[in-house]
């Protein structure tokens, strides 16, 4: 016999299993952007910034690139001595890629050894070499008018002094060693840090 008014223990199971399916569905809701607004938060200030990609009208946003990974960037030119470094650069890309390097070029201009044409500077650089690690459109590296991010290389380090210097960047975006032009790809001073910084 039911009594008006009165839950029977089956009723009383039921509307307690809704109210604790509403509350975990709202907890869950508000953690979200919690967790969204914290991954945006450890991207280190000088990589929140957006460039675009060499011989594209695409933008690579930095922090959804690189963030929370360890970093080789260089800054490169097409008309140097040193170019022939993108086929050890592409084959450093290969080797670390699986474990978690983000090798990251910046063509330059500012010693004068960057083709004018940014289509040729592209095939010198994706056909000649068979680049496929990302590569950013010309832009300063150096100077009053250098990048974001190379003007926090340079505070943390120094400023490139040629093309083709490479600043092995840790995942917390601090620099921990700072390579030369004549340090190439595939010196043992270079691989043996990067096997440091992904252990």
């Amino acid at each position: 016999m039911k009594i008006p008014g009165v839950l029977t223990v089956a009723s009383l199971a039921a509307a307690l299993s809704v109210a604790s399916l509403s509350q975990d569905s709202a907890v869950a809701t508000a953690a979200a952007p919690t967790a969204a607004s914290g991954a945006e938060q450890s991207c280190p200030a000088f990589l929140k910034q957006k460039y675009r990609k060499l011989h594209s009208s695409q933008d690579v946003d930095l922090c959804k690139e690189a963030s929370g990974k360890p970093m080789l960037i260089i800054n490169t030119a097409s008309h140097c001595g040193f170019t022939p470094q993108f086929k050890g650069l592409e084959a450093l890309h290969q080797k670390y890629k699986d474990r978690g390097l983000v090798v990251l070029g910046f063509a330059s201009d500012d010693f004068n050894q960057e083709a004018k044409d940014e289509a040729k500077a592209a095939d010198i650089c994706f056909v000649n070499y068979g680049v496929t690690f990302t590569m950013l459109a010309p832009q300063h590296v150096k100077g009053p008018e250098a990048n974001a991010v190379f003007k926090e290389l340079a505070k943390q380090t120094q400023e490139p002094k040629w093309n083709f210097n490479k600043y092995l960047v840790a995942a917390d975006g601090k620099v921990v060693q700072y390579f030369g032009s004549t340090v190439s790809p595939d010196s043992p001073q270079l691989n043996e840090a990067i096997e440091k910084v992904l252990k």
